[in-house]
């Protein structure tokens, strides 16, 4: 089987090198010609110097998996891409599309006949190693014919992977994912700035979180990364508190106003991103100024 991958930045180029390596071929194309010429040395991958020679390059039906940026980059890529193709091709996203977006494109390219597939793909950097987990929306057609390529992609053949409903519903199950994992590195984050506050104990969160990995109630892989993470630096003093959120977390939360779902954690979680966001503080400043008018509270001034 053959396909060309469109956009090799991190995740594209770590998915090209598995799928090379379990015998699927790949056309790649990316805007830096550097990182194409890089795949085609390393893993054997076909080289493409614009998206039409990609796609030239394929035996029909043709697929064409996109990893790109979601939004306007991701909607102007498939609609250049919707004239070069034909009946029965089938187009991919495995970006971090939103599922309504996801919805519109499917049944625009339905009506020209073209399939689409919207991937949810995670496993971020470590996906070459370990293998991806792919939430997939699609008709069970389109599924069917990419059951190959989402083998190879996934940890093993019969795991890692599922057609988990229609056009939509891939990154649909992937926005939720990422909404929990918001929660569950909130949670990480606090307890453990807990257990480092408590400085009687002088605790140790390396050995703390090593320990946690073996047989406690929260073991999981983010354990792990952090774990690995503590066991070289504990103070984290070079590393700036600024969280960056993703647009996924922020459509959960709004899936769930939508729905008139209670998701607090969640919910919450993101919000806390957005507040390490917040450079000048000037919330914090108003309700120290509040707590003084209203009670008298002292006021910690700055040094300026």
């Amino acid at each position: 089987m053959r396909l060309a991958m469109i956009g090799l930045g991190k995740m594209g180029g770590n998915m090209v090198r598995r799928l090379c390596r379990n015998g699927i071929e790949v056309v790649g194309y990316n805007r830096s010609a550097d990182v194409v010429t890089q795949l085609a040395a390393e893993e054997g991958m076909l080289a493409a110097i614009s998206v039409a020679d990609a796609v030239a390059q394929l035996p029909g039906p043709r697929v064409i998996w996109l990893m790109l940026p979601s939004g306007e980059i991701t909607e102007q890529q498939i609609r250049a891409l919707a004239p070069l193709l034909s009946g029965g091709d089938i187009i991919v996203d495995g970006g971090n599309s939103n599922y309504h977006d996801s919805q519109r494109r499917g049944a625009w390219l339905a009506e020209q006949g073209i399939g689409f597939m919207d991937c949810g793909t995670s496993g971020g950097v470590w996906g070459l190693e370990n293998g991806y987990c792919l939430m997939v929306g699609a008709t069970p057609e389109v599924a069917k014919t990419m059951a190959p390529v989402l083998q190879a992609l996934a940890p093993a053949a019969d795991r890692g992977w599922a057609h988990v409903g229609p056009v939509g519903a891939g990154h649909f199950t992937k926005m939720i994912h990422n909404g929990i994992e918001y929660g569950m590195m909130q949670s990480f984050a606090e307890g453990l700035e807990l257990l480092r506050g408590k400085q009687e104990f002088a605790l140790d969160l390396a050995q703390i979180t090593e320990l946690w990995r073996h047989s406690s109630v929260v073991r999981s892989w983010l354990l792990d990364l952090t774990a690995e993470a503590l066991k070289h630096d504990q103070e984290l003093a070079q590393v700036a508190p600024y969280v960056p959120d993703s647009g996924e977390g922020r459509w959960t939360v709004v899936e769930a106003i939508d729905q008139g779902v209670a998701a607090p954690v969640l919910t919450l979680a993101l919000q806390m991103r957005f507040n390490s966001q917040n450079e000048t503080g000037y919330g914090y400043r108003l309700l120290s100024t509040m707590r003084n008018a209203f009670g008298g509270h002292a006021v910690k001034h700055t040094g300026a």
